[in-house]
């Protein structure tokens, strides 16, 4: 039975409490959440009450949400104060990354606190966004969208602890006369860019657009602060300042879709000499430049020194900053310089030490799943100062192995980014950019394997043939990544007798990097901040393909070898259950109902280490070429029991009278689940699925049942991943 209601579209005028108050009475004191929209102007407004009424009315009140013109309210007995807030939360965020429309919320007070049931809460709410997509209110999956720039750089994101102490730093830094600077130091994936557009959006948000009646003690601070800066700055004249041209643009494409900002806020460092700004933001200020290896850029630099009033030859794009902003927050990361131009290290520890500098440092990892012991393992690894590793990491959080063979990593890499979208090949650059001016020609050439360098120079992760690309340091930087697999070139290898790693100047192929270099110690500093940029992409896995035999036993005594996850192809199977076994079903002898299946005396097993609870799991071969896009034929499936809560989007195994699949069985098939529902004087039901193939065969066509069809009808499980 459908556990909520999303009512009617009402109309946001005078009579709309007369019909709240008629059409749902008990509603009117019990926790609700509601969406304000204007379908035109594709503004929109989201929030949670217990007392609808009297919020109606306060919006109707305001000139802002006067100019929206419907609303639907979510009901369900279920709610309470917390579930409210979560799903409030929740819709935010999405919406504001599904595109459709642009919130007027403000983005202090997003929850993300934990309650009682919460995961029930999170299948109901993806129910719920499943009609919302439905009623034309959403329209991208979740999956899609949390792949999604929009999502991943919005500025609806509930902030850490940390992340809260950093920016009271930076508003009491706005509020203090003698504070000019405030220096955010941060590793890669510590939330550095998160920060600096929740920051800005904070700053460009009307205070009537924060709901902060529900506002915690950490909100409250930080709105009282937001009040104080507003009260003394008014409408603040701000930039954020992003040097890397690809990872700029990506960012004003977010700004472009967020209410109250603009894509031309975020300029890059030459704009700087055309304004003086109230308030600069700049994120990844380790690449800020300096005059050293410029290329084109050399004109450019000069005349801005020349504008500004400043000496080319010493000055650097940090100094502009300086210079054009009354206030400046600048996210640092030294571990991420990798060029000669970037600006050096002591002009930012020249500027920590300034007396109108104030200091913040970011330490937890919010990106990579590994957490902060992967982050500490990569610096042990590549930080010569540091003690090395004393045993080979493991975890089942976070994927993180080392290839011998190229080709593997490369498959492996399709099959995560055919699975969870966002996985892509990285190098060090070793390699020269032929196919740059030849399009035929490969640049990367190790054994039987040949690649292009990155096809485009500007959002290269999202772009078309990305996958079947090699993409670099300039193409990554300040990108997330699901999975990532490095090649470490020939240019970077280890010698055992010093203990050291050591550079090959003549395999390191970018000129603007090393042209200017005399001392290979710098040189392989920059390389070594490179490559441990590039392993801090991958939020749920990293691999690693090392070109020297010798790097490779080098880290093979860290990282654990490809190998132990390929066990996998030789399964245990056996006639008995034990601790660690799951259920082995043989559709294809399926006489009866599945449920009689799992009573046969003949089950068998297989052994599984990797899954804590057993129960929730089974096994079955999957046979045929309808999913062979994820699922290779005669492959042996693991599958987690279904209990309830959206399926759209997934691959299922689904029994029922009417699903008739020739490759797989009678009344048995394995596909992606798609429905629609309805809703009468009954409730809910379905009024079509559709069972989706993957495949390189256009041959296989969707599976449709309707109406009376999808009664007898059954999901038995979701498809987690191929075992063999």
């Amino acid at each position: 039975m459908k556990k909520f209601t999303i009512t009617e579209e009402y109309s946001f005028d005078s009579l709309i409490e007369t019909k709240i108050t008629s059409n749902h009475k008990d509603y009117l004191s019990w926790p609700i959440v509601y969406f304000l929209k204007n379908k035109k102007t594709k503004s929109a407004y989201v929030g949670e009450t217990t007392d609808v009424l009297t919020r109606i009315s306060t919006h109707l009140k305001s000139e802002e949400k006067k100019q929206l013109s419907s609303v639907n309210l979510i009901l369900s007995d279920l709610f309470h104060k917390s579930a409210t807030l979560d799903l409030e939360s929740n819709l935010i965020k999405y919406i504001s990354a599904d595109g459709q429309y642009a919130l007027q919320n403000g983005n202090l007070g997003i929850s993300n606190h934990q309650y009682h049931e919460k995961k029930v809460y999170w299948d109901l709410f993806k129910d719920i966004w499943d009609e919302l997509r439905q009623l034309g209110i959403t329209r991208h999956s979740l999956d899609y969208i949390n792949n999604s720039d929009l999502f991943k750089y919005s500025p609806y994101k509930s902030l850490s602890k940390e992340q809260i102490k950093g920016l009271k730093t930076i508003l009491n830094c706005l509020l203090d006369e003698n504070a000019k600077v405030s220096l955010i130091h941060g590793g890669a994936g510590t939330g550095k860019s998160i920060l600096a557009i929740f920051l800005f959006k904070l700053l460009k948000t009307n205070l009537e657009d924060f709901n902060y009646a529900d506002f915690d003690e950490d909100d409250e601070e930080l709105f009282l602060l937001l009040k104080r800066v507003k009260d003394k700055f008014k409408d603040l004249n701000m930039a954020l300042v992003i040097p890397m041209a690809s990872f700029r643009k990506t960012i004003s494409n977010v700004f472009k879709n967020i209410n109250g900002l603009s894509g031309k806020m975020v300029i890059g460092p030459s704009d700087l000499a055309k304004n003086n700004y109230d308030l600069i933001i700049v994120d990844e200020g380790h690449r800020l430049r300096r005059r050293v290896n410029l290329g084109s850029y050399f004109g450019t630099f000069d005349t801005n020194c020349e504008k500004l009033g400043l000496d080319k030859f010493t000055a650097s794009e940090l100094d502009w900053v300086i210079l054009q902003s009354s206030k400046s927050i600048i996210f640092y990361d030294q571990y991420q310089s990798i060029k000669p131009s970037d600006t050096l290290k002591d002009s930012f520890k020249k500027l920590e030490l300034e007396p109108h500098t104030r200091v913040e440092k970011l330490k937890t990892q919010l990106r990579v799943r590994g957490g902060n012991n992967y982050i500490k393992l990569i610096h042990k690894i590549f930080d010569e100062s540091l003690i090395l590793p004393s045993e080979t990491y493991k975890t089942d959080d976070y994927e993180f192995y080392l290839f011998d063979d190229l080709s593997q990593m490369v498959d492996r890499i399709k099959k995560k980014d055919k699975l969870h979208g966002l996985s892509r090949m990285v190098a060090g650059y070793a390699w020269e950019w032929i196919s740059n001016k030849n399009s035929e020609a490969y640049d990367i050439i190790i054994g039987e394997n040949q690649f292009k360098w990155n096809s485009v120079s500007v959002d290269w992760v999202n772009s078309t043939n990305s996958i079947d690309e090699v993409g670099c340091i300039h193409t990554t930087q300040g990108y997330d990544l699901n999975y990532t697999g490095v090649i470490i070139g020939p240019e970077l290898d280890y010698d055992f007798t010093s203990r050291k790693f050591i550079v090959d100047k003549k395999k390191y192929k970018d000129k603007n990097g090393k042209n200017s270099i005399q001392n290979e110690e710098e040189l392989l500093d920059f390389i070594i901040n490179i490559y441990k940029t590039i392993l801090l992409r991958g939020i749920q896995g990293t691999y690693i393909y090392a070109c020297n035999e010798n790097m490779r036993l080098f880290l093979s005594q860290f990282i654990q070898s490809s190998n132990s996850f390929t066990k996998q192809n030789s399964l245990q199977i056996s006639n008995t259950p034990s601790e660690n076994s799951i259920p082995f079903y043989d559709l294809t002898i399926a006489a009866g109902s599945f449920s009689e299946l799992q009573e046969l005396e003949n089950t068998k097993y297989i052994e599984l280490d990797d899954i804590n609870s057993k129960d929730d799991y089974f096994a079955c071969t999957v046979t045929g070429e309808s999913m062979n896009k994820i699922i290779p034929n005669g492959s042996i499936c693991l599958f987690k029991k279904y209990t309830g809560g959206s399926r759209n989007g997934l691959i299922t195994l689904v029994e029922g009278r009417n699903v008739t699949d020739i490759e797989f069985g009678s009344s048995y098939t394995i596909k992606e689940y798609s429905s629609k529902k309805v809703t009468d004087e009954e409730g809910w039901h379905h009024e079509e699925i559709t069972l989706l193939p993957k495949s390189n065969d256009s041959s296989f066509k969707p599976i449709v049942l309707r109406d009376e069809e999808t009664i007898d009808f059954n999901v038995l499980g979701i498809f987690v991943r191929v075992l063999k």
